[in-house]
């Protein structure tokens, strides 16, 4: 790993931290969350026209940059120093990583585009509150944890041809304003089941989603409740193998992308204190100057840094194939 920039990461930054002080003000986050959306979609169209940021990991093939997972960390990192309300993680780091591992190239060439260019944005539901075991971020995700035949989770079942999907999924990030859902369902009933993936439109008659009320204004979630909602099933096959493993490699990336962003956080957190304590004066001195608050802050200072090594080094292993550290990073970052 080369931990030096290029000059394209650079003015990925550059551009984003410009944009982002601009129109990132507290005023504009309570502003934000509080639209329907959850997001300014004013902002999020110039983050998809000027960075091409929906798109940052996906194919210049399919309409994207063709950067990597190391680029997506580096935006995350800027939108978190502003804790920037937007659908970046649900559709960046969790929707786009999962068509391109588990879409057919029809899937890939019809549904990636519109998603690169800011046109839709896009999101994955799992049944319940299931996501960290889907993603294989808290165990093993080859489990029950779609329904397994029993009653609960989201059940998918076949007709003519067709798909209809029933159940329900809480806790999905931008799941209220996404135009595209990627729903794991349980399929084959108590004797064969198997999880797979399928695609939903926003719009699919049947398909009730409500916003929820969240403890971090920022992270808009919603309540998704799907009564015979028509659905297509990603990719294709028998064996639900391959969703485990498309869904792990979904889980290192987003772990990553979320511990960039703690670390884009912690560190405008630091660069606000240190600031401060040159204002601040105590006994006719700034505060700044006392050993021990030079100390602790120091300490702070090692530990944000160390936190960014592991989140790009966790960022840089999940697009080389290299042994995963998104766990340890985002532990790391999110304690920074």
């Amino acid at each position: 790993m080369d931990a030096a920039c290029t000059a394209e990461q650079d003015e990925i930054r550059r551009t984003l931290r410009e944009i982002v002080a601009k129109r990132c003000g507290p005023d504009d986050v309570r502003a934000a969350v509080r639209t329907r959306a959850g997001h300014d979609t004013a902002l999020w169209d110039t983050l998809a026209g000027r960075v091409g940021l929906p798109g940052l990991a996906v194919p210049e093939t399919y309409g994207g940059v063709g950067c990597g997972p190391l680029e997506l960390a580096l935006a995350a990192e800027e939108l978190g120093r502003a804790l920037t309300p937007s659908p970046f993680l649900a559709t960046a780091a969790l929707a786009a990583p999962l068509l391109l591992a588990a879409g057919t190239p029809a899937q890939r060439a019809a549904l990636l585009p519109p998603i690169a260019a800011g046109e839709r944005t896009a999101t994955l539901a799992v049944p319940g509150t299931a996501l960290t075991t889907a993603l294989a971020l808290t165990g093993d995700n080859h489990g029950d944890w779609a329904g397994g035949g029993r009653a609960g989770g989201i059940q998918a079942t076949a007709a003519d041809g067709a798909w209809r999907l029933y159940g329900q999924a809480d806790q999905v990030l931008d799941g209220h304003s996404a135009d595209l859902l990627l729903v794991a369902a349980h399929t084959g009933g108590f004797a064969r089941s198997r999880t797979r993936l399928f695609v939903v439109r926003g719009d699919a008659p049947g398909l009730v989603r409500t916003r929820l009320t969240a403890l971090d204004e920022t992270r808009a979630q919603a309540r998704l409740e799907l009564r015979d909602v028509a659905a297509e099933l990603l990719g294709e096959g028998e064996v639900d193998e391959g969703v485990a493993e498309a869904l792990a490699g979904t889980g290192e990336l987003a772990a990553a992308v979320l511990a960039a962003e703690a670390v884009g956080a912690a560190d405008q957190a630091l660069t606000r204190t240190v600031a401060y304590v040159k204002e601040r004066e105590q006994f006719g001195r700034a505060i700044g100057s006392f050993q021990a608050v030079k100390h602790r802050l120091a300490d702070v200072y090692v530990g944000v840094q160390a936190a960014r090594s592991a989140a790009y080094y966790a960022a840089w292993a999940a697009g080389a194939g290299a042994e995963p550290g998104a766990g340890v990073a985002l532990a790391q970052a999110l304690e920074a």
